[in-house]
């Protein structure tokens, strides 16, 4: 069903990095959302109500609030996808994770509302009606959720759109509330115990922490966040893979709405290549990565020294003293300027962001140290700075 819809409805589906495609998936997702939960709330108010069930009826209206949150992320997936303008000269990207995050307060709300309700359902019980045909309908809805739960991780996986996960997530929540909807009925069938209001309590959670989760995931790109493990290697892979590039760091990506992204890295190049042509290849490497990876890239070139075997071999005994003291520590920019009585070491060392400053201050003074032990004429200019990736297990 998801392939028959994503063939019929968005054009050139395959084209997910296609700022026009990705609106297409959003909107698709979105008018099926809309569709689906319509459905749902009507079934599930008039069941009920017809049963007097509020835990029922909080799960009818969680669904109509996903209907309204659709229509929020229609109106948002649209918005997105304007072109920039003089105003906006990165575009309309992130309008996308504003219009998520009115939809978790909407979300929050309505687990709100219908907490206050199952409170006075626990203080004053009305009486439930067991009826088949409910619990077939009932269930019936998780189906109808399990498979808006699939697709919508299913497109947003294949668009990486973070706002179309967070509307998978909140699908498989309504599975688990309307299954606990379902064994309060059942659980009053056969002990004749009312545990609706509870029921309806556990519901109004369970609404109210998806609210709460969508509102985290839409909140990060907008704050801000490191560089995602994956898209690091993808991102260094593609410049250094070009003949004339020894290395890279100091990437760091700004985010303007999925698909739209802006980097920066240093690229490092050998010192003893005319500088016009490095800054050839540099500019080669920057049209490429625009039509091939969609990433506005600018990149800063640093010459390093790839045949002095004097700078190399001390450099080479950095590294080794430093992996000793701490293999978290890396370092790049490394230059040495050779004297009779002093030679000055210079480079950037990268360390973790939980080091602290008394830390980074310790590492520093025992590398100096360390250092000054093997040549007493090596002095270091160390500058320290934090990487801008994030953990490869987050």
């Amino acid at each position: 069903m998801t392939e028959f819809l994503v063939k019929h409805f968005v054009k050139d589906y395959e084209n997910v990095e296609k700022v026009s495609v990705r609106t297409a998936y959003g909107v698709l997702s979105s008018v099926v959302g809309i569709f689906c939960n319509v459905i749902l709330f009507a079934v599930k108010w008039t069941v009920g109500f017809l049963l007097h069930s509020i835990s029922v009826m909080a799960d009818a209206f969680n669904n109509l609030s996903d209907a309204g949150s659709s229509v929020i992320g229609l109106i948002g997936v649209k918005m997105a996808g304007k072109p920039a303008d003089r105003d906006h000269p990165f575009g309309h990207g992130r309008i996308e994770y504003i219009a998520a995050l009115i939809v978790s307060f909407i979300v929050i709300e309505v687990g709100i509302t219908f907490f206050k309700d199952a409170v006075e359902k626990i203080r004053e019980p009305e009486n439930l009606r067991f009826q088949l045909v409910s619990i077939a309908i009932l269930i019936l809805s998780i189906g109808v959720k399990l498979w808006m739960g699939m697709f919508n991780r299913k497109l947003g996986k294949r668009i990486d759109s973070k706002v179309l996960l967070a509307s998978a997530a909140d699908a498989m929540g309504d599975v688990i509330t309307t299954s606990a909807t379902i064994s309060s009925l059942v659980f009053f069938r056969v002990t004749g115990l009312n545990i609706d209001g509870a029921v309806g309590l556990g519901v109004s959670l369970v609404v109210m922490w998806a609210g709460i989760g969508i509102a985290r995931d839409t909140l990060e790109p907008l704050i801000g966040k490191p560089v995602d493990p994956e898209e690091y290697e993808k991102i260094t892979k593609f410049v250094e893979k070009y003949d004339g590039i020894e290395g890279s760091h100091d990437l760091i990506v700004h985010n303007y709405g999925p698909g739209r992204s802006m980097a920066s890295i240093h690229a490092e190049v050998p010192n003893d290549v005319d500088i016009e042509v490095s800054h050839e290849i540099i500019d080669s490497i920057e049209r490429d990565a625009s039509k091939e990876l969609g990433i506005f890239l600018v990149i800063h070139m640093d010459p390093v020294e790839m045949k002095d075997e004097h700078v190399l071999s001390v450099k080479r005994q950095v590294l080794r003293i430093l992996d000793a003291l701490d293999p978290a520590v890396s370092i790049h920019d490394f230059r040495m300027v050779d004297g009779e009585e002093q030679i000055n070491l210079i480079f950037d060392m990268v360390v973790p962001f939980e080091y602290d400053h008394k830390k980074q201050d310790e590492l520093r003074t025992s590398l100096m140290k360390l250092l000054e032990i093997t040549d007493d004429r090596y002095e270091c200019v160390i500058t320290v700075e934090r990487s801008y990736v994030g953990n490869a297990e987050e």
